[in-house]
């Protein structure tokens, strides 16, 4: 099924001052992890559209996902649960699909109201944190709580957020932690 994802992420944050903060307005805690995945091309290629092959550290997951605007309701995804990441990863080079790139990030999860709170760590640039909700008035309720301005927060792809600080992802066949 596929799914309109509510998001918008606050850029440049202390992880730890993060964490506070969000358990200071009364969230909860819910895991630390790495997160690894193979980014594809779809067939055929199309901008602002690609497959992810992502394992979470709890559950492995295959996505279309089609990015329509910078805004917070921007994105569509359809995905689904997978069995076993290295077997959907040979499944999908045995289809004649290879991937563009190999990309991994830390992820503290939290929620807060409904809301999924995600500080992440990626290779390369600061943390940020990422707000998704089930719909727009959940996200901007989520930064409110936590005192955020909303101008301060951007829903740009991951993609364009390293291309702030001059670094272009899909340039990036391999990034992972040393």
């Amino acid at each position: 099924m596929s799914v309109v994802e509510y998001e918008a992420k606050y850029l440049d944050v202390d992880t730890s001052a993060m964490a506070a903060r969000i358990a200071d307005a009364g969230g909860r805690h819910v895991a630390d992890r790495l997160m690894r995945r193979y980014v594809y091309d779809t067939l055929p290629p199309a901008p602002g559209r690609w497959i992810r092959l992502r394992d979470d550290g709890a559950e492995v997951t295959l996505c279309v996902k089609e990015i329509s605007s910078d805004a917070v309701d921007g994105t569509r995804e359809t995905e689904t649960a997978v069995g076993d990441f290295d077997t959907a990863h040979a499944l999908l080079g045995r289809m004649g699909i290879s991937p563009t790139s190999y990309q991994e990030n830390r992820r503290v999860s939290w929620l807060l109201e409904g809301a999924r709170l995600e500080i992440d760590s990626w290779p390369l640039i600061p943390p940020y944190l990422e707000i998704e909700a089930d719909n727009a008035e959940q996200v901007w309720a989520a930064a409110k709580r936590l005192s955020l301005s909303l101008e301060d927060l951007t829903s740009e792809n991951t993609t364009k957020v390293f291309a702030r600080y001059g670094i272009d992802l899909g340039a990036i066949t391999d990034l992972r932690f040393p």
